[in-house]
């Protein structure tokens, strides 16, 4: 009789195992599908983003013509703001500064653009596993529930539209399970026709006399400088590296850091003699968390979308050296 109980708890544990793999294999399919979906379909919605007591309502639309992408995002309340992209370069107007500010690099994705493209990293660093299907935006919605493996990520969870897979809703909590932000669409359309009218900026052609700020931000390598991390987070690797113009400031060197799905940036900006700002450490804002920290004579920013003690381990591993 032992030993009949010792094999039923074998085969029992060998079926959960197995169970337990495929569900998250069947989860990442999901992730894939979302990711395929929000880059090849045309679509045009109403989202609406929220963090604690704020909220915020912005329209998308998007078109995809054969190797060509072009995306208008319009903010719907408070200060206006109108961000436009026509494939790698994204120009932000803001028509109350009379400004108007060009990039040729996007390194972070707005909903529901988020999806990173190698989902199938994420199941080293999350447990994943499907949940209910729900009714959102009109349409018959399956959500997936990421679930972090250590204290450097927040967990998620997404819907995603049952026939096409695009992406209706993502929520973020944090390490106690609260929820910290949410976007999620009123209405979408998925598909059809979008005419090149509808991505295209209201301010063009009315932005004569318009402030251009050129956010010249040029790959780089920044060792050469002495600039290095010491080591970085599991399942985090080095996007990119890059300096130039930021925010005004000269010489700003940037470094994006990401796991799949979350994603920080570190920014070291020469103080050249001015005045340390009067907050040091840790800050937030929603779910997004800043460190700053004071190295040499620069100032180390990190912020992500990340637990308070990622951005501070982060910001703690950077660390200069001066060049022979």
């Amino acid at each position: 009789m032992l030993r009949s109980v010792v094999v039923a708890l074998a085969l029992a544990a060998s079926w959960s195992g197995t169970a337990v793999a495929q569900g998250q294999s069947e989860a990442l399919g999901w992730l894939q599908k979302m990711y395929r979906a929000t880059q090849k379909l045309n679509y045009t919605g109403t989202f609406i983003y929220q963090y604690g007591e704020h909220s915020e309502t912005s329209r998308v639309t998007r078109l995809v013509e054969g190797a060509n992408v072009y995306e208008r995002v319009e903010t719907l309340d408070g200060v206006p703001r109108e961000v436009v992209r026509v494939n790698d370069e994204v120009r932000w107007y803001l028509p109350t500064t009379m400004t108007v500010k060009i990039d040729r690099k996007q390194v972070a994705k707005p909903f529901p653009g988020m999806l990173p493209e190698q989902v199938q990293t994420i199941g080293a660093y999350y447990n994943l596993r499907k949940g209910e299907v729900e009714r959102i935006a009109g349409y018959d919605s399956q959500s997936i529930i990421l679930e972090p493996k250590d204290n450097m990520r927040y967990a998620h969870k997404l819907w995603a539209d049952v026939g096409t897979g695009m992406l209706v809703k993502a929520k973020t909590f944090n390490e106690k399970g609260e929820p910290l932000e949410q976007f999620f669409f009123t209405d979408l359309r998925i598909g059809g026709r979008v005419d090149r009218e509808a991505v295209r900026s209201r301010y063009a052609g009315k932005d004569n006399g318009w402030r251009v700020e050129n956010l010249a931000m040029n790959e780089a390598n920044l060792a050469e400088a002495g600039w290095m991390m010491k080591s970085l987070p599991p399942g985090y690797a080095k996007v990119t590296e890059m300096r130039g113009s930021f925010g005004g400031t000269p010489s700003v060197a940037h470094i994006v850091l990401s796991d799949g799905l979350a994603a920080a940036s570190v920014f070291i900006e020469p103080l050249a003699g001015r005045a340390e700002p009067a907050h040091l450490g840790l800050s937030r804002k929603g779910a997004i968390n800043v460190y700053t920290r004071k190295v040499e004579d620069s100032l180390v920013t990190v912020v992500g979308e990340m637990p308070a003690e990622g951005v501070r381990f982060i910001a703690n591993q950077v660390e200069y050296r001066k060049p022979n």
